[in-house]
């Protein structure tokens, strides 16, 4: 008799309930889309618009030729380029032996579960990798919600309140800013009372700062020159540099936690080994900037933080309540106020929303579910990143009035966004989408 086939009654338990990253499900299901015809504003996943910097790309055309396995913690000219942009940009003590490289800092992240132990504390809305990366190792997670009145920041009494409850259950903070799904920051101050309680209470925080560059003042604070000892930085190339498929992420860990890298790097050692070769060298250019890299990055935020400034504008004008954006490329709207007409159309959760919006209308959002709020809040994260960022950075410098961008602007370079905001107001106010304009 033979035995019987496995099937997926095989897999770990941990799986149950566990879908494909909402981000990646809906680009995939946009491409679909736009596959079959339909016209799809992609304003899902929150992937740059923009070109990888010129130096960056020379630098990796220069070193396509490399094969060989490099050092499991990464290239000792990266991991001290990562070290000195982190002095000179946060003023953190830090050196190379500092520094891990991995395939991405969603990999480093999950990699710094597999080894620590602790409750993994999470405020919401969070993006949507955070909570299913611990589930998948049965780690305990610890939801904080935070609301619009506090600019969907969390508190320092919030954190404090939990730690209180269980005091001697070790914990990681994930702390990410500016923010995505919200596009919202913290004050120097505000940084510096969260790293007060953590200190307080012996949490170390994960600071993902992979959209530190993209802070449209250019001012972004890290928590870890407030709270050094216990704070590991994570960054990388996807988000300000525009590599997000090169798959670079660093991070940078204080002294005091040289043995949570050292046991990292065992588990890198016997998972993905080393990152790519090419790339790390590649990398050192981005980290070591310079003038070409500060002029693109001061037009990256420049485009953007007027983009979020517009889109914000027409949603509040059509009653939907949103945040101002201080960074990155995202807004979190919430469609509250106008829930008894979408009620009276079937309309719900978030999730419903999202679907209807993307079915009626051609704009594909996400639901706030996916960033760990309620279903029944009406929330959704919109991603401002479906235009060409080169194209549009271009025309900002060859602006005569010396790179003042206007409606007009955002208009010419940035379209398919500003017509998915106005097509997403309308549907919203009305209950009837406009035919979706040419892409």
């Amino acid at each position: 008799m033979s035995r019987e086939f496995p099937s997926e009654a095989c897999l770990t338990p941990k799986l149950n309930g566990l879908g494909m990253s909402p981000t990646v499900a809906m680009n995939e299901l946009c491409d679909e889309l736009r596959s079959r015809g339909r016209s799809i504003a992609k304003l899902g996943l929150g992937q740059s618009p923009f070109a990888v910097p010129a130096p960056v790309v020379a630098a990796l055309e220069a070193n396509a030729w490399r094969k060989d396995y490099l050092a499991v913690r990464g290239l000792r000219a990266l991991r001290e380029a990562v070290a000195d942009y982190h002095r000179r940009r946060h003023g953190v003590a830090c050196s190379g032996d500092d520094v891990l490289i991995g395939p991405g800092s969603k990999e480093l992240m999950f990699l710094l579960q597999v080894v620590y132990r602790g409750d993994l504390v999470i405020p919401t809305p969070a993006w949507v990798s955070y909570a299913p990366q611990a589930r998948i190792l049965g780690r305990e997670v610890q939801l904080v919600h935070t609301d619009a009145a506090s600019g969907w920041r969390l508190l320092p009494e919030q954190l404090d309140a939990l730690c209180r409850a269980a005091p001697h259950r070790p914990r990681i903070l994930i702390l990410n800013y500016p923010s995505n799904p919200t596009g919202g920051t913290y004050t120097a101050r505000q940084i510096e009372a969260l790293g007060e309680v953590a200190r307080a209470h012996g949490v170390i925080v994960l600071s993902d700062e992979i959209y530190g560059e993209l802070h449209f003042e250019g001012r972004h604070t890290s928590i870890a020159r407030s709270y050094p000892e216990g704070t590991i930085i994570s960054s990388g190339l996807s988000k300000w540099c525009g590599a997000g498929g090169w798959r670079l992420g660093t991070f940078a860990f204080p002294a005091k936690l040289r043995w949570l890298l050292d046991a990292m790097a065992v588990v890198a050692s016997e998972s993905f080994t080393t990152t790519s070769a090419p790339i790390q060298h590649a990398a050192v250019r981005a980290f070591e900037g310079g003038q070409e890299i500060e002029d693109y990055l001061r037009r990256a935020r420049q485009i953007l933080a007027a983009l979020a400034q517009a889109a914000a504008r027409t949603l509040r004008a059509a009653g939907i309540q949103v945040e101002p954006a201080a960074g990155a490329f995202y807004l979190f709207p919430d469609f509250s106020p106008l829930a008894d007409g979408l009620r009276a159309r079937g309309i719900e959760t978030s999730d419903a929303l999202c679907a209807r919006l993307l079915e009626d209308a051609g704009v594909a959002l996400l639901p706030g579910s996916a960033f760990g709020r309620s279903r029944r809040e009406l929330t959704a994260r919109i991603a401002l990143v479906d235009f060409d960022g080169a194209r549009a950075m271009a025309g900002l410098t060859a602006a005569r009035d010396g790179g003042a961008i206007d409606d007009d602007f955002l208009r010419t370079y940035c379209f398919t966004v500003i017509d998915a905001i106005e097509r997403l107001c309308a549907w919203a106010r009305q209950g009837a989408a406009p035919a979706p304009r040419p892409a």
